[in-house]
This record gives C-alpha cells, structure tokens and sequence, in this order.
C-alpha cells in the first residue's frame, strides 16, 4: 500500500516538536540508523523499500508499507533519502539519582545545536556512559537532526531531562565536574570513576547557578600553552577530549 498524502504530511510534521511531544513519538531514517533502533523501541510505521523489505522479512512493526524512491522523498526530511523511515515511540526512562551515584555520567546545560547533542549521545556511548541528564532548555533529543547524529546511540543511551541544579542537589556529595578556563589542567588530576560531567551551552558555557554546584573544575590545557589559539572547542569535541581522559585514567588503575 503507497503512502498517502495524509501520512506524508504526518511524517513530515514529526520535524516539530510540538508534534514529537503530542504523539510521543520520533522519526529515524536510513538502513543502518532503522535496522539499529528495531527491538529497542516500539516501532509505529516503517516505509522501505521492495529491495529493504525483501533483505528484512523479520521487521516487527505495527504498520510496514513499501514505498517507491519518489514516495520516499516526499516523506523523507533528508536531502538524499536512503531506502527505510521509520516512527519509533519515545521510551519513558525513570531519573533517580541512585543510578547514578555510582556511575560516571553527563549533563548537559543548555546545549542547543541538534548536531552537537547527537554527536554527545554517540560519544557517551562509545564511552560506556549510559545516562545524560539535560537541562530544561537543552534541545530535544527526539529532533530529527538529533537522532540521525546519534548513529544508534540513542538506543542504549538514557537521555533525560529535568532542573540540572535540583538534580545536582540531590545527587549530595558526589564529584559534580565541569571545564573552565579557570580550572585545574585535566591532565594533572586524577580524576574519580563515578561522578557528573557537566557541559555548558554552545555560547554561554556553564549556567552560574549550575557553576556554583560544581566541585571540580577542570581545564583542556592547549598546546602549547604559550601560543595564541582558538577562544574554545566546541562542546562535542570537549566532552569526548574529557571522556576520553576519565576512560583512560580508569582503565590505568
């Protein structure tokens, strides 16, 4: 059965979060994104392919339509559409501060660019970082540009949002972290296994309520330190340069 005119415009409605939050659902496009969110969220409509459904005989979904390449690019939000789309339901994940107490973990405070935050989801996964606490503000993970960013991240990623300092004080003595030009050299420190990794938004960084939480501040060191350079990093490029030196201390001891 084709796609009708109706579920192409809800399709591509699902590019406004208003609608993402009405219908608590998402759109995830492309083989390798698709085939890497099936069995971890309910999947409402896939449209693929005659090729992508014959090499898929086993997809579970409520409603599968095969579409032809022109139907596809009607529906799809990318500028090159790529066999499969699919609308997933989005998970309802519980925030208690017991999980992550013991566990290393980010926060995100006003993040606002879709690429920056699903290129983070895809870092705390490779890092083995399973939960990321958003403020309020922070763009909605569930935003197309967003999860095609995470590459499948998002499935084994809890992503949540709530008040960061509220969250921050109910975590009680834990190591609160963040970057700052004013902090400690990251590479002098050593640096705990469990705790929060705070990031700040793109501009502004860190919030000061959230600033005033934090009680280990740390700085990327440039190189050399001596030479004139770039004002910041970008907040994706920090959070995997941080990760990447809490990883390694924790694989040395």
């Amino acid at each position: 059965m084709a796609l009708s005119k109706n579920k192409i415009k809800y399709i591509r409605s699902l590019e406004q979060k208003k609608v993402r939050k009405e219908e608590q659902v998402f759109l995830a496009e492309g083989p390798k994104l698709v085939e890497e969110l099936l069995g971890h969220f309910r999947c409402r409509l896939l449209a693929a392919t005659a090729s992508w459904l014959r090499s898929h005989r086993e997809v579970d979904a409520d409603e599968i339509t095969e579409v032809t390449p022109d139907e596809l690019s009607r529906a799809s939000l990318l500028k090159t559409p790529q066999q499969v789309l699919a609308i997933f339901e989005q998970p309802q994940y519980d925030l208690n501060p017991d999980s992550i107490r013991p566990n290393l973990c980010l926060a995100l405070d006003d993040v606002q660019d879709p690429g920056n935050l699903g290129t983070i989801i895809r870092l705390a996964d490779w890092f083995g970082i399973e939960h990321i606490i958003c403020s309020s503000n922070t763009v909605d993970v569930y935003n197309p540009k967003t999860v095609q960013a995470t590459m499948g991240g998002i499935a084994r990623v809890k992503v949540h949002y709530t008040s960061l300092p509220d969250f921050i004080r109910s975590l009680g003595d834990v190591p609160v972290f963040g970057t700052f030009l004013e902090g400690d050299n990251m590479y002098d420190q050593q640096l705990a296994g469990n705790g929060l990794i705070v990031m700040g938004n793109e501009g502004n960084g860190i919030g000061k309520e959230v600033e005033s939480l934090i009680n280990r501040k740390l700085y990327i060191p440039n190189y050399p330190q001596e030479r004139q350079t770039s004002e910041s990093l970008n907040v994706a490029i920090a959070t995997a340069i941080v990760c990447a030196e809490f990883r390694r201390q924790a694989a040395c001891k």
